[in-house]
């Protein structure tokens, strides 16, 4: 039997309250309805001073109050270009594969597009893993550790005991900015767990827009070397750009 408008809307409103966040599209898949239908119930939440939207979803208003995750918030900056990116990463996995996803905005929109596939993931990001064991077919592992809270990311000696004792055939990383010298990170502790999926992936891509080049972070996270390798937007600046070519590092232009 057909659910009505007012039921719909009271087991979308229960589901984000359980999640704290939830996409447009595991909405849709969820409630086995519309995208369209989907953006009517949040308008309407959102009018009650439930929900909050977002580019692309909806958190509770309490949870922003108390700060919540900040890539929910930051999810609107360069949205497009983390699509573009996502699209391109997508195509570079195929189904069987053991795939490592650390947290962020480009690694979230990257696993909205993974969810489709057979796969093993492992992961230390709580939004992700919430999002892949709501509608996907893949199997995913999350590492414990820590809880940094503005990002719901994983750390500490947990998690990375558990990448260490682990192999993925790739990593897909985030980072806060690219210079000649490598990658950087706005936190130490996160760095250290980078290092780790670096160590323990077959090849590490670490995902970034252009907006990243040539910025630099608190902490120098992982210098370009072989078994690595950088996806982006646009074509780096040359002295960037050569340092990646003369370290064996690969780049991919999307």
């Amino acid at each position: 039997m057909a659910i009505t408008n007012k039921q719909r809307l009271d087991l979308i409103e229960n589901y984000i309250r359980e999640q704290k966040y939830a996409d447009l599209h595991t909405l849709a898949t969820t409630f086995n309805t519309s995208l369209s239908t989907v953006r009517r119930a949040l308008n309407d939440l959102e009018s009650q001073g439930v929900i909050r939207r977002h580019h692309g979803g909806a958190s509770l208003v309490e949870d922003d109050v108390g700060g919540g995750y900040d890539f929910i918030t930051q999810d609107d900056t360069n949205a497009a270009e983390k699509h573009q990116l996502a699209e391109y990463v997508d195509a570079m996995v195929q189904d069987g594969m053991t795939v490592m996803l650390d947290g962020g905005t480009t690694t979230y929109a990257i696993a909205k597009l993974l969810l489709r596939k057979r796969l093993v993931v492992i992961t230390n990001s709580l939004p992700i893993a919430a999002l892949l064991n709501e509608v996907s077919a893949c199997e995913t592992i999350v590492t414990g550790g820590n809880i940094y809270n503005r990002l719901g990311v994983l750390y500490g000696p947990t998690c990375e005991g558990v990448i260490s004792e682990m192999h993925a055939d790739l990593a897909f990383i985030g980072c806060g900015g690219i210079t000649a010298d490598g990658i950087w990170n706005s936190n130490p502790m996160l760095a250290s767990y980078q290092q780790k999926m670096v160590s323990a992936s077959g090849f590490a891509w670490f995902v970034a827009d252009a907006s990243k080049f040539n910025k630099r972070a608190l902490t120098l996270a992982v210098r370009f070397g072989s078994g690595m390798g950088l996806v982006t937007t646009k074509t780096p600046p040359p002295e960037l750009a050569g340092k990646i070519k003369e370290s064996g590092a690969q780049l991919r232009i999307c």
